[in-house]
């Protein structure tokens, strides 16, 4: 049987109308009956689709029982995985991957792909509530470059709470960290800064500079009730989380 015969064998088979089919596979219900009449075929995103839909392999798919692959249906076998699930949300997948070479993007509640969008989303291009990937972007985010509103983890972050070799935030903590609050290494910070160097309106640290410095040489038992005290006389109205952060910090 060739590729049209094998799909309407098939699609009758799982009980399914040619409309019902267009809606798994996202397309219209004239497609299907351009491909059952021979007139187009599917791209090979949509083949693998139909390999996964039917749960057989493209070859016994396409007619091609002597299993010689082309190159280009090699290529996409090996580098390419498109899956959709089923179940959905309010119209949008529970879980969609879709990893291969070129421009692709997974969209889904969970979504795996070159480029994902999601609530959890992971990929080289991550956007998402919780974000993970080459490049995240998201309520939380962990990458090599993570941009996130609440929390972003890092070789570069940028984010409310950042942390990161080079950390940019609200609090920021890393290797170099700038920010309003910073701990790391090399700490700037508008108001509160701590670390190896240390600049900000109140310094702690190795080596200071700021309105107020604290140099620590010897941690002793009155050094957080110390740093506790200067920062309360700064900034009374100080969250207390900050307070404690930095007081607890040696």
């Amino acid at each position: 049987m060739n590729f049209s015969e094998n799909l309407i064998k098939l699609r009758r088979k799982k009980g399914l109308s040619q409309e019902e089919l267009g809606n798994e596979l996202n397309v219209a219900r004239q497609t299907i009956s351009k491909w059952e009449l021979g007139e187009t075929t599917p791209d090979m995103n949509k083949l693998i689709e139909l390999s996964n839909l039917f749960e057989i392999s493209i070859d016994e798919l396409v007619g091609n029982n002597n299993y010689k692959y082309n190159k280009k249906l090699r290529h996409y076998i090996r580098f390419d995985y498109v899956y959709q699930s089923k179940k959905n949300i309010n119209g949008i997948p529970l879980v969609s991957i879709d990893i291969g070479k070129g421009k692709r993007t997974a969209k889904g509640i969970i979504a795996i792909g070159n480029k994902a969008i999601g609530l959890i989303a992971i990929g080289g291009l991550a956007l998402g509530i919780f974000s993970f990937g080459g490049l995240a972007l998201g309520i939380f985010s962990l990458a090599a470059l993570a941009i996130s509103l609440l929390l972003a983890v890092g070789g570069l972050a940028l984010g409310g709470v950042a942390i990161g070799g080079l950390a940019l935030g609200v609090l920021a903590i890393g290797g170099l960290a700038l920010g309003i609050y910073s701990l790391g290494g090399l700490a700037l910070a508008k108001d509160i800064a701590c670390g190896g160097y240390a600049n900000g309106h109140i310094a702690i640290g190795q080596v200071v500079h700021g309105t107020k410095e604290i140099v620590i040489d010897n941690v002793t038992s009155k050094t957080p009730a110390e740093i506790r005290k200067t920062i309360l006389y700064e900034f009374p109205n100080i969250w207390t989380i900050i307070v404690w952060f930095f007081s607890n910090t040696f």
